[in-house]
């Protein structure tokens, strides 16, 4: 008998050293390359929770997190000095009370804008004082903000007008450890319509996922050859949910890549793409879309 204790002993011990030792299947298949659940629906707070905040602004993050978002959507345009900024136009008319173009403007011009009395008075139902002039954050700003327990989807938007924007990006994404060795895959997600954007950003690092819009003007068609060319670089797809239908959702799914439609905003609409088969959306409602979700 205690022959036999000692033998199960040793088997115990071997089989541990066996489990630490040898290549598991998840090291494997993370060397293949960046990945993601493509059985979890992911909720992205478009902009924030921009349907209740002013969009890219710190209490839209917020809000977006606190409505059960699993991404920070960030938008990036670059100031004049080479600072990254959270803004979706390559102007601040829209949503500021400042005028030009942000490539035009430094930074602390940039900081002296009111970025969010116009929410006040576009959308004088959700109006809230601690809107009135609220400040463009920095990309650095809201990871400082949120860390590294959040995660953030980012767009390169218009990086044709901000030489070096990807570089600059993935500096701060490197400093504070979002991306690289310890980081996992599903930390950050960059998109971009521009194809010549993340082809950069995949030959600085293999390793982050990236995701391809593509803009339509008509319903949307998608040929095997692109979704092969898109494969090579890219783990999804975005395009405005106007445009898709199911049959391009499913070829899409076919070709391994994951479906991200914008801008999906009603239940009908949440649970239309849903039954289409895809593996998340962008929302101004991530509340609505976490009770969507809930229910199926």
């Amino acid at each position: 008998m205690e022959k036999m204790k000692k033998l199960s002993f040793s088997l115990v011990i071997l089989l541990i050293f066996t489990i630490f030792l040898l290549p598991s299947k998840n090291a494997v298949f993370a060397s293949e390359g960046p990945n993601l659940n493509p059985n979890r629906i992911l909720n992205v707070a478009h902009r924030g929770a921009s349907g209740y905040a002013p969009e890219h602004t710190i209490p839209s993050y917020d809000l977006g997190e606190k409505m059960k978002g699993d991404y920070i959507e960030v938008d990036l345009q670059m100031t004049k000095d080479g600072t990254l900024i959270a803004m979706h136009d390559e102007k601040v008319d829209r949503t500021t009370d400042g005028t030009g173009y942000v490539k035009d403007m430094t930074l602390a011009e940039i900081k002296q804008l009111d970025a969010g009395s116009w929410f006040n008075e576009q959308y004088p139902e959700k109006a809230k004082p601690e809107y009135d002039g609220l400040k463009v954050p920095t990309l650095e700003e809201v990871i400082q903000e949120f860390g590294r327990g959040s995660r953030y989807y980012i767009e390169t938007k218009s990086p044709e007008v901000y030489p070096g924007m990807e570089e600059e990006l993935l500096r701060v994404l490197n400093k504070y450890k979002l991306i690289g060795p310890i980081a996992p895959s599903s930390k950050v997600l960059i998109q971009s319509f521009s194809p010549e954007s993340l082809l950069i950003v995949h030959s600085m690092n293999p390793n982050i996922p990236l995701v391809q819009l593509i803009s339509y003007s008509e319903p949307a068609s998608i040929t095997d050859k692109e979704l092969n060319e898109i494969a090579e670089y890219a783990i999804g797809i975005g395009a405005s949910h106007t445009k898709i239908d199911e049959a391009y959702v499913q070829k899409v799914r076919q070709h391994d890549l994951l479906m991200h439609p914008y801008t999906v905003n009603t239940r009908e609409d949440m649970e239309k793409v849903l039954d289409w088969g895809v593996t998340g959306m962008f929302t101004n409602y991530p509340d609505v879309l976490d009770e969507v979700l809930k229910g199926r």
